[in-house]
């Protein structure tokens, strides 16, 4: 396989590095575990790339790297953790950040090696990776949603721009279907995740976490939501599907000019750009999500690489040499040319990459995205609203759904008001 500049960089960095030694270091290497858990299809082979060089810059460790499935990641974690067995370094969504932090799994990396370029990445990302003041994961990738479009099926159907509010998309996704036959937009239904950009739209977030009030059943909301069913109701756009494949329909549908918009985050570029759509890659339009009557924006994603608070003080010294190591400049930059996604650290210039346009274009979705609050049950919110978020799709009352979802919101948070 042929390297990429970067990829032979690092390379020609470690083997420089190794020689420099002058001989061969004959002592047992300190071996350590890392947990990954990106997508082992389209984006694991850069990790093993990364750990590889690593190691010849490290020649005294060993990293035994292992693909846990995201899907299973969080509980295998956490009973990892609890029974003292956790991986000595992780990739921990950062959802999962608070919450292991206030268990005391989590090592603090504040004045270690792993937080030497801390002023280097996004504010809001190390917002996301602190708990009580303290910094307890690196960001690792990050993430957030957008809307992504075809080019040439909007511009046969007389759409000029990307649409800046989600009735002028509406409007777009009917004049498709009208003009080319093609549906106009499609959603992934069910998911809170997905319908967070129509609570921000309207000012609100799922909780305000400073207030201690709840607002997933205030009229903000009750607003938010009625917007977000009428997208798979409005002409052109596509019924909710509630079937758990339904997100790699939706994009194998707008990867090959089915659907002309989604919306969508950029782990999901490598399989679009496989689809006979996007052959050319500058047919991709990226925007950030339209706006609602308040405000635009959507959540960051992503994942933190964190460190386990019980292992040995020598592996976790080495976690955290090689938490540096996947967090430099070098090694992020190389992740986003391998795997087209966005960079955690502003002095990687993605423009002077090698990577597609779509990549370069998110950094505009994510300069108007929102970090989560540091609140540890912050993700448990999400399954109420997505059970019922199904329903409502389904021509459920919104005010009553939201009234449930809203009992257990209050059951989660003691003390918090609505």
């Amino acid at each position: 396989m042929k390297r990429s500049p970067i990829a032979a960089a690092i390379a020609g960095a470690a083997l420089l590095s190794t020689a420099s030694c002058g001989s061969v270091n004959t002592d047992k290497p300190l071996v350590i575990t890392y947990w990954d858990t990106s997508n082992l299809g389209n984006e694991t082979a850069v990790y093993q790339d990364l750990v590889d060089g690593f190691e010849a810059e490290n020649p005294h460790i060993r990293v035994n790297l292992v693909n846990v499935p995201f899907a299973e990641a969080r509980n295998r974690l956490q009973l990892a953790m609890e029974s003292g067995t956790a991986p000595d370094a992780f990739r921990s969504e950062v959802g999962w950040t608070a919450s292991f932090a206030r268990s005391g799994f989590l090592e603090p990396l504040d004045g270690t090696p792993a937080a030497a370029d801390s002023a280097l990445f996004r504010p809001t990302l190390l917002q996301q990776a602190r708990f009580n003041g303290r910094l307890y994961g690196i960001p690792l990738a990050t993430d957030t949603l957008a809307l992504l479009y075809n080019k040439a099926l909007f511009s046969r159907a007389g759409v000029t721009s990307a649409p800046k509010s989600w009735d002028a998309l509406k409007g777009a996704a009917a004049a498709v279907k009208e003009r080319t036959g093609s549906t106009g937009f499609s959603m992934k239904a069910a998911d809170g995740y997905y319908a967070m950009p129509f609570l921000f739209g309207e000012g609100i977030d799922l909780v305000d976490v400073p207030g201690k009030h709840l607002t997933i059943s205030s009229p903000q909301a009750v607003k938010a939501i009625e917007i977000y069913r009428s997208m798979f109701t409005s002409p052109g756009t596509a019924p909710a599907d509630l079937a758990d494949s339904s997100d790699v329909r939706m994009t194998e549908a707008f990867a090959n000019g089915k659907v002309a918009a989604i919306i969508q985050g950029p782990w999901e570029l490598t399989n679009i750009y496989r689809g006979t759509a996007f052959r050319d890659k500058a047919n991709l339009g990226v925007a950030p999500v339209p706006a609602g009557s308040k405000s635009t924006g959507s959540p960051i994603g992503g994942h933190n690489i964190s460190v386990y608070s019980g292992s040995p003080a020598t592996r976790k010294q080495a976690a955290e040499k090689f938490a540096s190591f996947l967090t430099s400049r070098t090694s992020q930059a190389m992740i986003t040319e391998r795997n087209s996604t966005l960079p955690t650290r502003s002095d990687v210039i993605v423009s002077g990459l090698k990577a597609d346009p779509a990549v370069e274009s998110f950094q505009d979705a994510l300069a108007v995205a929102r970090p989560r609050p540091e609140l540890p049950e912050y993700s448990s919110l999400f399954p109420p609203l997505n059970s019922n978020l199904g329903k409502i799709t389904q021509g459920s009352d919104i005010q009553s759904a939201l009234n449930i979802v809203s009992a257990d919101h209050a059951a989660i948070l003691r003390g918090f008001t609505p």
